[in-house]
């Protein structure tokens, strides 16, 4: 009997007193995700593109390793002939780009004191950097000079500021993935399922920073369009890019159902715009965006030092032409994080918030192939 008392009494702590402490842990606490709009949870495959390579990985070259502290984007600069990327040490980092991966160089540029995510060119020379807690900055004087352009819009401070393009009449055209969560916090905001993001623009002659849209669900990437009458923009968990048209102020659909969760676009001057997915749709995300409670309760589990991100699998670069059309997917079932795709000749170099180098794939020796 006494044994049996005991096994009573252990199974009573063991489980049933854990259980009911979850349970009161669920209530109080404070985080409420939303139901997601219904077309973010379709899942119809008529956004794959025809052509696809699903070992990225394979025959990949890996450029500025140990050196490179999660670049999250890559800009080009063609006269040159470097690269420019942001890593979350607060540097901002030059690449001369090389034949041979072996010969790159990775040059400490400058440092913002924050974290660099975004990253343009200005008309004269400048780089312009979006920060995901300074804000929108222009770096000039080849380094030497930094300077805060903006950062708040109707009287409501950036938490976020992700990424930036620039107009040829020099206008900047940016985002603020979220007003309410900051870079370390963000995955709470994918999580939350509110539309806090904001799609910006500044002009450098009259210093006016104006809100395009809000309420958009973490806006991440924006590029300009070739004859510059419209911008696309990505909105995460929607895995959607739409057209915002800046003359009329008007917005329609891009490209939506992406095959992932959509992070930086990039043109490549050539026809094609390259939309980087840090990780494709998997069974455990399908659940998550359909169910808030599991988003509730991985959040917790955040909160005790769970990685809210352990969803992440298959990332990928996606290009698709100017009409939204999908054309050719690179992705890896073993890669994640992936947060930038970018064109130069005929290689496709991708940034990560994850890795320690920037991947750089020959497109015509491992090209995408029809699908089976």
């Amino acid at each position: 009997m006494p044994l049996l008392s005991f096994s009573r009494r252990f199974l009573i702590f063991s489980t049933v007193i854990p259980f009911l402490a979850s349970i009161a842990l669920y209530r109080l606490d404070t985080f409420d995700p939303a139901l997601l709009p219904p077309n973010a949870l379709d899942y119809s495959t008529t956004s794959l593109p025809p052509l696809s390579n699903d070992k990225l990985l394979t025959g990949a070259e890996l450029i500025g390793v140990g050196l490179l502290n999660s670049p999250e984007d890559i800009a080009y600069h063609r006269e040159s002939n470097f690269i420019y990327t942001g890593c979350v040490d607060g540097w901002v980092k030059r690449v001369k780009v090389t034949e041979s991966v072996n010969d790159s160089v990775v040059e400490d540029w400058v440092n913002t004191g924050g974290r660099p995510l975004g990253v343009a060119f200005g008309l004269h020379g400048e780089v312009i950097v979006a920060d995901a807690y300074k804000g929108l900055l222009n770096i000039s004087g080849d380094g030497k000079k930094t300077e805060l352009l903006t950062d708040e819009a109707d009287g409501v401070k950036f938490k976020l500021a992700d990424a930036v393009a620039v107009a040829d009449n020099g206008v900047l055209y940016f985002t603020d993935a979220s007003y309410k969560y900051n870079m370390r916090q963000f995955a709470f905001d994918i999580l939350e399922g509110k539309p806090h993001g904001r799609l910006m623009s500044f002009d450098p002659t009259t210093r006016t920073t104006r809100v395009l849209l809000k309420d958009l669900y973490f806006a991440n990437g924006v590029s300009k369009s070739p004859d510059q009458t419209h911008l696309i923009f990505c909105q995460t968990p929607m895995r959607r890019c739409s057209k915002y048209y800046i003359n009329e102020e008007r917005v329609e659909v891009f490209t939506q159902g992406l095959p992932g969760y959509p992070d930086n676009i990039r043109f490549d001057g050539e026809g094609h715009y390259w939309i980087a997915m840090p990780s494709g749709v998997t069974v455990l995300w399908k659940l998550a965006f359909r169910y808030p409670f599991l988003r509730k309760l991985t959040a917790i589990a955040a909160n005790y030092g769970l990685d809210p991100l352990i969803f992440m699998a298959n990332a990928g670069v996606l290009g698709v032409d100017l009409d939204g059309k999908p054309i050719a997917l690179y992705h890896d079932h073993k890669l994640s994080h992936m947060t930038t795709g970018v064109k130069i000749g005929r290689y496709l170099y991708c940034g990560s918030l994850l890795h320690s180098h920037i991947v750089r794939l020959d497109l015509l020796k491992y090209p995408a192939q029809k699908r089976l």
